[in-house]
């Protein structure tokens, strides 16, 4: 690539490149035209307008080149909403079938997937994942975690519930820091993909070859913390794919593809995007203060490539429908009409605060709050926790490119919305997103 076609990419932030799902917890219109082009031509339903005009606002102001949302009662029909194109200067209009980088938002996917084998006896919540994978059989501990990676016994066993929860002690190359951070490059514990643009700040790596030496490679490391002591954003969601793997027998991929894709008809879900599809993946940009640059088209996508293997924490691409279709199942307790794929107990379970007793949340985006299977749960005791939905009990997550989802049952509301860009917080598309689902309840 000749430099005069490569993107600015000084004043890159790599931790809120991809940290963005971990604190939310969480052309655009022809030239001269006044406003945005609507998908959607029928009257919107006044419960959904406060969503329709913020939609309305960040396209027609040209602020995203395109956005989208899926919004709904308790089980009922999903009502899309979408403005916009898949890129700067593209003609292809945003819809419900639009492709979105999910990242994070991948990570209740994988939780539920968990569950499932909950339900069928196959794991337990808090059975120790030594049962499967026996590196994990005597983990250790950081002694300082800034000083090097001196380490000392764990006080106990990393179990399912820790890998759930992010109590695991498990650490991020996003969030983590020091030496550790370090070892995680070094071994390739780099459980996502972003662009193929070499980005600032992050130091090669290659990436572990298979999810079975992913988990192999990581139990070598020692822990931020004793298991079940204290939440911190981390790989947990990835190991547990493995996990999902030996307790099912399954690749991680074919089981949610047999076990919640397939039963669901989320056909548009993938973690390599078919060649045909391409031309529905929109483009993701990266923002700065002076320029908003394309740094993964959606023909040329680095999501176009089979992964080193799927990402159970971040390697999603999804529509607006299909992610739809996955909280209409969380809302009707594992059920969408006839098709069911959980029972009712072990939804309810999956989106109940699953943290272990005692574990710490001080000092996190989720302080105060609960954690179910790879998602935050609303306590109803933390008005703070209003932040991703106002009802006790609210299950969802958000993704590092601007994406968010979440199933209010006590309101009785599903909804997600789909912008693409990072940092999530150079716009405040996924919070407003938020409070206008609830502005019209």
């Amino acid at each position: 690539m000749m430099m005069a076609n490569r993107p600015d990419l000084s004043g890159f932030d790599r931790r809120g490149f991809l940290g963005g799902a971990a604190r939310l917890g969480a052309g655009a219109v022809a030239a001269g035209l006044a406003g945005p082009a609507f998908a959607a031509v029928e009257p919107v339903p006044a419960v959904w307008r406060g969503v329709h005009a913020l939609i309305g606002r960040y396209v027609g102001q040209k602020t995203l080149p395109g956005a989208a949302a899926a919004v709904a009662r308790g089980t009922g029909a999903a009502y899309f909403l979408s403005a916009g194109t898949l890129a700067r200067g593209s003609a292809a209009d945003v819809g419900p079938d639009t492709l979105y980088r999910i990242y994070s938002m991948t990570k209740p996917v994988t939780g539920i997937a968990a569950m499932m084998l909950v339900e069928d006896g196959r794991l337990g919540l808090d059975q120790n994942i030594a049962d499967f994978i026996p590196g994990f059989a005597s983990p250790r501990v950081l002694v300082d975690p800034a000083a090097g990676l001196d380490s000392r016994p764990a006080q106990g066993p990393i179990t399912v519930r820790h890998l759930l929860t992010h109590t695991a002690g498990l650490g991020y190359t996003i969030v983590t820091k020091g030496p550790l951070r370090d070892a995680y490059f070094r071994l390739g514990l780099t459980p996502f993909a972003v662009s193929r643009l070499k980005l600032p700040d992050q130091p090669e790596a290659v990436p572990a070859p298979s999810l079975a030496e992913f988990a192999d490679r990581l139990a070598t490391l020692p822990l931020i913390a004793d298991p079940g002591t204290r939440w911190s954003y981390s790989v947990s969601l990835d190991l547990l794919g493995r996990v999902i793997e030996l307790a099912s027998g399954m690749a991680f991929d074919a089981f949610l593809d047999a076990r919640l894709f397939r039963p669901l008809g989320m056909s548009s879900s993938f973690f390599t995007v078919p060649a045909a599809e391409l031309p529905r993946l929109v483009t993701n940009y990266y923002l700065t203060d002076r320029a908003e640059l394309p740094i993964d088209g959606g023909r040329s996508s680095v999501f176009a490539d089979k992964p080193a293997f799927p990402f159970g924490g971040s390697g999603l691409v999804t529509s607006p429908r299909d992610y739809d279709r996955f909280l209409q199942m969380l809302a009707g307790e594992g059920a969408i009409g006839d098709v069911r794929v959980m029972r009712p107990e072990t939804a309810r379970l999956a989106m109940s605060n699953l943290l272990p007793d005692g574990a710490s949340t001080a000092g996190t985006n989720v302080a105060g709050q609960g954690f179910g299977a790879g998602g935050r749960v609303t306590l109803a005791a933390t008005p703070a926790a209003a932040g991703l939905g106002s009802g006790p009990g609210t299950f969802g997550w958000g993704g590092a490119a601007a994406t968010v989802a979440f199933v209010d049952r006590a309101r009785g509301v599903r909804a997600s919305g789909f912008a693409q860009y990072m940092p999530d917080t150079r716009h405040r598309f996924t919070r407003e997103f938020i409070a206008a689902v609830y502005e019209g309840l």
